[in-house]
């Protein structure tokens, strides 16, 4: 389906990028009748700036072919965050610039006189987060007298973020004849009620499956231990050849990430909130320029940012819910391309993992981390294939080439060609227990709504079998591995079983018999993990316990501790003995003269 008859003036600049056709969401924001209000819910990445950028075209034009001299603006575009409302000012300055048009920016972070100059020489279209429109209202230098079209992007998100206020005061301001459009990824109470109360009869139009994911996006688990988040990131990078954003929990986690990945090689860029606004520009178009391959962001980054080459979106910190899970992985596979999502999933967070992909009904991958031996594979293979060479070199490049192959050779050439690219790739990090690429990966479905649990009843019993006999029945293989604590330091398995998992990085079914003597304790380890465990107790460095392998079981017998006395039994029908006699209560009137309160 064609894009409807527009101006000419946005047709060509359309033509000019590329678009040849409408999105989902842009086709029905096209077809809406003109001049209505609109109430949106939009996937991320559907391209809704360019849909409302073009639905309100005829509003902003009136019937004229260009648009009038700039003076107070007719347009207002309110964005939850600086970074999204750059973009927004970007994506409408092309798409508005044949016809004459002024888009102006006013976020926080930025130099407020000088956005205050730009107003006053006035402008088509003013696009701002909420906190700095509020500011140069306040202050009389946004007039927003001539507003014939207010719109509010990412809706739910700046109420979230606490605008409640902001938002109310700026719609306020507005005329009451104006076209109010309301864009949210989701319609929760909050945002029905405020499209009630300050939309005019809104025509609701909703393009989200809500119960099917991104097509676009290809998800993968990836189980690694918890101190192999880096490593795993390194390989995913260099297996995944594409631009990428990774997200952390904390501003010190991208710090620490992003000095690690640079120094390894790679081109990144870190974007936090404790960057300035300009630093966080800078930090943005290093990655649209391709100067930087990756960008290492906090959840700042997680809505709205559109970064056309991204391939790639990695989270090394797990999202807190599913809503933040869906707007981080929404920065690739944006406007028809596809992308890739990968979970960095320690074992101790694999039950969280799968809760928020069964949430947001997404089907994913798992694997373990990428091995070396694998990327390895993969550079030779891209060596093989890399289109670099078959280019048909000039005439200078040429009779160069053909000196040098007749000074060195053909092969001490191609061996030069190899050690230069291998030079210039980041080194993959060996990582144990990393999946080979003979190994079949694993899915990941969601699972099904079996609704509340039924203990009418009762409850099933457990079984109080312990894990040891399960394994002696499976006949899996156990090493015995030994400490030294015991009952004389109160070693008990309550907090020794979570230390030997963290400091080995196995989980709890990896850990056989624990047997705890009064000299020392010792526990199995299953033979597949044991190799695995025993570096990580090296690479640990000193712990809070002493770990080495044993030669087998403890010989002392394992016995539960003796009560130093015996409860004293009380005779049947007997007084009790002497010493659980209960004493006297004290009674104020046989105290002595001086405790007894004085009358007054």
């Amino acid at each position: 389906m064609p894009f409807p008859t527009l101006n000419p003036a946005l047709t060509r600049a359309l033509d000019e990028r590329g678009y040849a056709e409408p999105t989902a969401v842009q086709a029905e924001i096209l077809q809406a009748e003109a001049g209505r209000d609109l109430l949106v819910s939009a996937q991320t990445g559907s391209g809704k700036t360019v849909g409302y950028g073009l639905a309100f075209a005829d509003t902003l034009f009136a019937g004229a072919e260009r648009l009038p001299q700039a003076g107070p603006p007719l347009a207002l575009i309110i964005a939850p965050t600086r970074e999204l409302a750059q973009q927004v000012h970007t994506e409408l300055t092309w798409l508005y610039a044949a016809a004459g048009g002024r888009v102006v920016v006013c976020v926080g972070g930025m130099d407020a006189r000088s956005e205050a100059r730009a107003l006053s020489r006035g402008a088509h279209i003013v696009v701002g987060t909420p906190g700095r429109l509020k500011d140069h209202l306040e202050r009389r230098q946004l007039d927003p007298s001539a507003l014939r079209v207010l719109v509010l992007d990412e809706a739910d998100e700046m109420l979230d973020l606490g605008f409640r206020e902001e938002l109310e005061f700026i719609l306020g301001q507005a005329p009451e004849e104006r076209r109010t459009m309301l864009f949210s990824a989701t319609i929760p109470r909050d945002i029905a009620m405020l499209a009630r109360r300050f939309q005019k009869n809104a025509l609701r139009i909703d393009t989200v499956d809500r119960n099917a994911p991104h097509q676009d996006i290809e998800y993968r688990g990836m189980k690694i231990d918890p101190n192999q988040v880096e490593a795993a990131t390194v390989n995913t990078l260099r297996l995944i050849d594409s631009p990428a954003i990774i997200f952390c929990g904390r501003r010190d986690g991208v710090r620490a990430m992003a000095d690690a990945l640079i120094g390894r090689g790679f081109t990144a860029v870190a974007l936090s909130g404790e960057l300035s606004q300009q630093e966080r520009n800078n930090a943005l178009q290093a990655v649209r320029d391709g100067r930087a391959r990756v960008c290492v962001a906090t959840d700042v980054a997680a809505r709205g940012l559109d970064l056309p080459e991204l391939g790639l979106v990695i989270h090394a910190d797990l999202p807190t819910n599913k809503e933040t899970l869906l707007h981080r992985s929404g920065r690739t596979g944006r406007a028809g391309r596809k992308g890739i999502c990968v979970l960095m999933v320690p074992h101790t967070r694999r039950r969280r993992a799968e809760q928020l992909l069964s949430s947001a009904g997404i089907t994913a991958t798992w694997s373990t981390a990428p091995s070396a031996d694998d990327i390895r594979a993969q550079d030779r293979a891209r060596m093989l294939d890399d289109p670099f060479i078959v280019i048909p070199p000039s005439d200078e490049d040429g009779a160069l080439a053909y000196q040098l192959a007749e000074r060195y050779g053909a092969e001490a050439m191609a061996a030069a060609y190899v050690r230069l690219r291998r030079t210039a790739l980041p080194a993959p990090v060996e990582i144990l227990g990393a999946r080979s690429g003979n190994e079949p990966a694993s899915t990941f479905t969601p699972a099904p709504d079996r609704g509340p649990r039924d203990y009418s009843a009762g409850r099933p019993e457990r079984s109080n079998e312990p894990r040891p006999a399960f394994y002696e029945a499976e006949g899996v293989p156990m090493v015995w591995y030994k400490t030294s604590v015991g009952r004389k330091n109160k070693a008990d398995p309550k907090w020794l079983l979570p230390l030997i998992c963290r400091l080995g990085s196995v989980t709890k079914r990896e850990v056989g018999a624990i047997r705890i003597t009064d000299n020392e304790t010792r526990f199995q380890i299953t033979e597949a993990a044991s190799e695995a465990f025993m570096t990580a107790i090296r690479d640990a460095g000193e712990n809070e316990i002493r770990i080495e392998q044993a030669d087998g079981p403890p010989t002392e017998a394992h016995k539960p501790r003796e009560f130093s006395r015996a409860r004293s039994a009380r005779p049947e029908g007997g007084d009790r003995p002497d010493y659980a006699r209960a004493k006297p209560r004290f009674k104020p009137d046989s105290a002595p003269r001086s405790y007894r309160k004085r009358s007054v």
